[in-house]
């Protein structure tokens, strides 16, 4: 678990990418949260996750930074709030999403799986984003989905990444989940060699307990490289 300090430098965060002022008010928010509008650096946060992919994987980090530093100065939860309230609208949002932009589409879902990842409360997932992650990986699992090479990299990279936590929480949506992956790899006809390949490999991750062996590992990763 990434552990925050007030010397993290700007580049820790990846907001070099924002103009200066905005670097500004996301700095203060790290470190003084409370100075600062948070329901705009919320939004902030969010329209960057959705444009920008590389940004959306580090997202989580810089939110949990800013929850621990508000909880610490005031015991205050506005920023979290007015987050899941953003998340909540883009996911009432996201078949619209999709249509519009398949690159938004893959970064909300890598946003949310990111924010589930690092933002607990007493140490638990919020339970508040269980279902609407499921309900996003679901729908990547989906015959259309999976034509899609980036959809399927974006699911089997949230599986790598939250796959194992989600399961504790809810085995049997995580058995749905499968049925419809097990499915797609062995019936689905059109599926490119590389969606094909990262479906065998998550199918094989999930069944030996969330790992792989070094044997596969190589095979798998030989492979995506060549």
């Amino acid at each position: 678990m990434f552990s925050p300090t007030m010397e993290n430098s700007a580049e820790d965060y990846r907001i070099q990418s924002f103009d200066l002022d905005t670097q500004m008010l996301l700095k203060t928010a790290l470190k003084d949260p409370n100075s600062v509008n948070l329901d705009k650096v919320s939004n902030i946060i969010v329209d960057q996750s959705l444009k920008d992919q590389v940004f959306s994987k580090e997202a989580g980090r810089i939110c949990y930074t800013i929850v621990q530093a508000e909880a610490k100065q005031s015991n205050g939860n506005v920023f979290r709030r007015n987050l899941l309230n953003r998340l909540q609208q883009e996911f009432k949002d996201r078949e619209e999403t999709r249509g519009r932009s398949l690159q938004e589409w893959v970064c909300y879902v890598t946003f949310i799986c990111n924010i589930y990842d690092y933002l607990k409360v007493n140490n638990m997932p919020m339970v508040a984003l269980v279902h609407p992650v499921y309900d996003c990986l679901l729908r990547l699992a989906q015959p259309d989905a999976l034509m899609n090479e980036e959809e399927v990299d974006c699911l089997v990279l949230q599986l790598h990444r939250i796959g194992e936590q989600l399961e504790k929480v809810n085995s049997q949506r995580m058995d749905e989940l499968f049925f419809l992956l097990r499915d797609g790899f062995l019936l689905q006809e059109g599926l490119s060699s590389m969606a094909r390949l990262l479906l065998l490999e998550i199918l094989e991750f999930r069944a030996g307990g969330w790992l792989l062996s070094s044997t596969a590992h190589k095979y798998y990763y030989s492979e995506i490289v060549d």
